[in-house]
C-alpha cells in the first residue's frame, strides 16, 4: 500500500509533512511530492494547488511516477447544509461537477461526456476508515457521508449555493475534489475525500473564512494523519 495525499493549500499539507519519516522531495510540473512513511504507511504528500487542472495533473503523476495504490484527498470546504457546521467534517460517498453543462448534447447536468457515471463514487473501505479516523482523532466533530460537488469557483453567494445543492445534492462543495475523483476513476485508484468546513458558501464566507481556514486545515490533516497510520 502507497498513500498519495493531496491538498491544494500548503497550511493543509504542512502538518502531514512534517509528520513523515525519511521524507524526500521530489518536484514535478512546479508542483512538491514528498515521499516518506507516515506511521508504517508508505505514502506521498503534495500540495496541488488550487482548480481542477491542478488537481487532476497531480493525481497523474502521484500514479505514472510514484506508483500510489489509493489516493487522499484533505482540504477545506463550504458547507451546502444548514446542519454541517464550520469545524465539521465531509467524507465523500462521490463526487462530481457543478460546472460541467453538456445538457445541450443530451448530458445530465454535471456528467463529463462519454463517462460512465455521473458522480465518481469513493471506495467504501476508506470511507470506513475515514469516518472511523474522524471520530478517533476527533470525537467532539460531526461527521458526515455524502456528495462533493467541485468546480472551478469560490462559492460565495447563497443563490448559487442553492443552486449548486439543488443540481447535484452534495453537502459540501470546493475546487479540487471531484477532478482528483475523476483521475482516480479512470486510473482505478481507489480514494476518498476528507473536507473540513470553513465556511457556509454564502455572504458571510469572507469573515468565516479568514478566521476557520487554517483551523480547518489543521483539523482535517489531523484526520488524515490518524487515518494514514491505521490503514
Amino acid at each position: 500500500m502507497k498513500i498519495g495525499i493531496i491538498g491544494a493549500m500548503e497550511v493543509e499539507v504542512r502538518r502531514l509533512v512534517e509528520s513523515m519519516a525519511g521524507a524526500k522531495e521530489v518536484t514535478k510540473a512546479g508542483m512538491h511530492f514528498f515521499e516518506g512513511r507516515i506511521g508504517e504507511t508508505e505514502a506521498v504528500v503534495v500540495r496541488c494547488g488550487i482548480g481542477k487542472v491542478n488537481a487532476g495533473l497531480c493525481v497523474q503523476i502521484l500514479c505514472d511516477l510514484f506508483g500510489v495504490t489509493h489516493v487522499i484527498n484533505t482540504g477545506i470546504a463550504g458547507s451546502l447544509e444548514e446542519e454541517i457546521n464550520i469545524g465539521d467534517v465531509v467524507v465523500s460517498i462521490d463526487a462530481m461537477y457543478h460546472d460541467m453543462d453538456v445538457t445541450g448534447l443530451g448530458y445530465t447536468a454535471g456528467q463529463v461526456p462519454q463517462m460512465d457515471v455521473l458522480a465518481f463514487p469513493a471506495d467504501a473501505n476508506l470511507r470506513v476508515a475515514a469516518v472511523k479516523a474522524c471520530r478517533e482523532a476527533a470525537p467532539e466533530i460531526g461527521v458526515f457521508e455524502g456528495r462533493v460537488a467541485s468546480g472551478d469557483q469560490f462559492i460565495c453567494d447563497k443563490a448559487k449555493k442553492v443552486w449548486i445543492k439543488e443540481m447535484s445534492g452534495a453537502l459540501c462543495t470546493e475546487m479540487e475534489g471531484a477532478a482528483i475523483a475523476q483521475a482516480a476513476y479512470i486510473n482505478k485508484v481507489p480514494f476518498v475525500i476528507v473536507r473540513a468546513i470553513s465556511d457556509k458558501a454564502d455572504e458571510s464566507v469572507q469573515m468565516a473564512y479568514d478566521i476557520f481556514e487554517a483551523e480547518a486545515a489543521e483539523h482535517c490533516a489531523a484526520i488524515v494523519e490518524h487515518l494514514v497510520r491505521s490503514l
